[in-house]
C-alpha cells in the first residue's frame, strides 16, 4: 500500500509548516485527526478538506460533517473518503479550512509517494515541522499589537522621559486609561485574514462516485513520477 507524503502549510505564513505521511487507504478523518495534533489544536471543530488546483480554487469538498457518501452529494464524508481516492496527479493539491469561525485555513500538497515497507510506525506519521503552531503565533501578535500600543499611548520613547519610565505631563493620560479609553479608538487585531470562500470554484468536480473512491489501483499510474 503506497504511502503518500503531504506538506501542509498555513496560509497566513508559508514558513509555518508540517510533513506528514499517510497510508494511501487511509481516510480523510484520520488525516484531519494527524493535523489537528501537528498543528497543535486543542479543540474538536468542524472543519472542511477541498480538492484544490495550482490556483487553490475550490473543488469537491470533504466534510468532518457528513457521516456518509453520496453520489451528488453537497460534501463527501471524512469518515468515508480515503485520501487516495481524490488524489489525481503527482503534485495533487488540497485545502484544509478548521473551525468555520476563525477559518484557520492550510493548503497542502503532496510532495512524494512510496511504496509501503513493513515498519514499527503508525500512520499517519509526522516527519517534519517548520514553525511555531499557528494558534500561538495570532496570540503573539496580538500581545505584539498591544505593546505597540501602550508604547503609543505613553510615548515610551519620547526624549523628556526619566529613567523611571515617568514624563512631565500633566497626568491627563492616566484619566484616560482609568476611563477605559484606548489611544485613537484602535482596538488590538492582527492581519487581515483571506477567507477560502473567496476563492472561485472548481466546476464538474462534484460528481465523484462512492463506488470508485475505494478502487486499490488508483495510485498505480502516479507512482511512476517517484
Amino acid at each position: 500500500m503506497p504511502l503518500l507524503k503531504f506538506r501542509i502549510y498555513w496560509e497566513e505564513d508559508d514558513t509555518i509548516y508540517r510533513d506528514i505521511v499517510v497510508q494511501s487507504g487511509q481516510t480523510f478523518l484520520e488525516f484531519k485527526n494527524a493535523l489537528l495534533k501537528a498543528l497543535e489544536f486543542k479543540e474538536e471543530k468542524p472543519s472542511v478538506f477541498y480538492v484544490s488546483n495550482d490556483k487553490w480554487a475550490l473543488g469537491t469538498a470533504i466534510s468532518s460533517e457528513v457521516l456518509v457518501n453520496k453520489k451528488d452529494a453537497p460534501a463527501l464524508s471524512m469518515l468515508k473518503t480515503p485520501v487516495s481516492a481524490l488524489v489525481e496527479k503527482p503534485d495533487q493539491k488540497f485545502i484544509w479550512v478548521f473551525d468555520p469561525v476563525k477559518e484557520w485555513t492550510f493548503q497542502i500538497i503532496l510532495i512524494g509517494i512510496e511504496r509501503d515497507y513493513p515498519s514499527k510506525h503508525e500512520y499517519p506519521l509526522l516527519v517534519r515541522s517548520e514553525g511555531i503552531a499557528p494558534i500561538l503565533t495570532r496570540i503573539h501578535g496580538v500581545a505584539e499589537q498591544r505593546l505597540m500600543e501602550v508604547e503609543e499611548k505613553y510615548d515610551m520613547n519620547r526624549e523628556d522621559m526619566d529613567e523611571d519610565g515617568y514624563g512631565d505631563d500633566d497626568g491627563d493620560g492616566a484619566e484616560d486609561v482609568c476611563n477605559g479609553s484606548r489611544a485613537g479608538g484602535a482596538s488590538p487585531g492582527v492581519g487581515v485574514h483571506r477567507r477560502a470562500g473567496g476563492r472561485s470554484p472548481l466546476h464538474g468536480t462534484m460528481n465523484h462516485d462512492p463506488a470508485r473512491l475505494h478502487n486499490p489501483n488508483r495510485l498505480s499510474y502516479i507512482l511512476k513520477y517517484f
